[in-house]
């Protein structure tokens, strides 16, 4: 019985540190998204000016692992666009009849360019830091999208009495508020193709809903198939209520 207690009090504890520590972290501001909720769709305009700014920002540093160019059929590109886009990059591949690995323009099956060629290349490059694969990262964050948006946008200077440590930089949202990324997107940072004004706030926004459609590319069809199954169940609730109505009448 008394190691039962000491069991509850140990939970408890753990309970309320862990409380505390999330009332500690930064209130991450929720954005307006339009894939939010269960009739939620990707904003297509939006998908694209994401991917332009990862394109052109982001994957100089960042890999996306478990992004195939054909994927970007779901930002609304075309068979065409997508093949225009993959042959700007180039894939290792092979052996060939020498035995030897060749590169060649990439096509839509294969991954997205890896900006390093390995890890310990990627820390050399960046100051020992590790740059995080972005394909999963609006799942593996907490506050998903809505993080991206805050810590792409949270840079600012260091409070009064705060010293920034050399090859750091003060951000508002990350865990410690030290981030070894220097701030990667300004204003005008890309010209975006539709006309669309590059501001920090608006590339943010693009780019963590283009991860958000990484990390859940199948989100609309998880969606469409929900509301298929609601008014599927609703038509068969009102069925069995009119059976039941039928079948009970005369016992009433």
């Amino acid at each position: 019985m008394r190691s039962f207690r000491f069991l509850l009090a140990g939970v408890g504890l753990a309970l309320s540190l862990g409380t505390a520590a999330a009332s500690e972290g930064p209130e991450i501001p929720h954005q307006h998204w339009s894939h939010d909720g269960f009739f939620g769709t990707f904003d297509r305009a939006a998908l694209q000016r994401g991917y332009q700014v990862y394109k052109e920002v982001c994957s100089a540093c960042h890999s996306m692992k478990q992004m195939r160019f054909r994927n970007l059929e779901g930002i609304g590109l075309d068979e065409a666009q997508i093949k225009a886009v993959a042959a700007e990059f180039e894939t290792t591949d092979g052996p060939n009849d020498d035995g030897e690995m060749f590169q060649r323009p990439s096509r839509p099956s294969d991954r997205f360019r890896m900006p390093f060629a390995n890890d310990n290349a990627a820390r050399a490059v960046n100051g020992g830091a590790l740059p995080p694969d972005l394909s999963l990262i609006a799942k593996n964050r907490k506050g998903g999208e809505n993080y991206v948006v805050a810590l792409l946008t949270g840079y600012a200077d260091p409070p009064e009495g705060v010293t920034v440590p050399e090859g750091m930089h003060y951000n508002k949202v990350f865990p410690g508020h030290m981030i070894a990324m220097n701030q990667p997107i300004q204003d005008d940072a890309v010209t975006y193709a539709d006309g669309t004004k590059a501001t920090v706030d608006q590339m943010a926004h693009d780019v963590a809903t283009f991860l958000a459609y990484a990390a859940s590319p199948h989100l609309e069809a998880r969606n469409a198939l929900g509301v298929k199954v609601m008014l599927f169940l609703f038509v068969l609730a009102g069925l069995l209520y009119a059976a039941k109505r039928k079948i009970w009448k005369g016992l009433h």
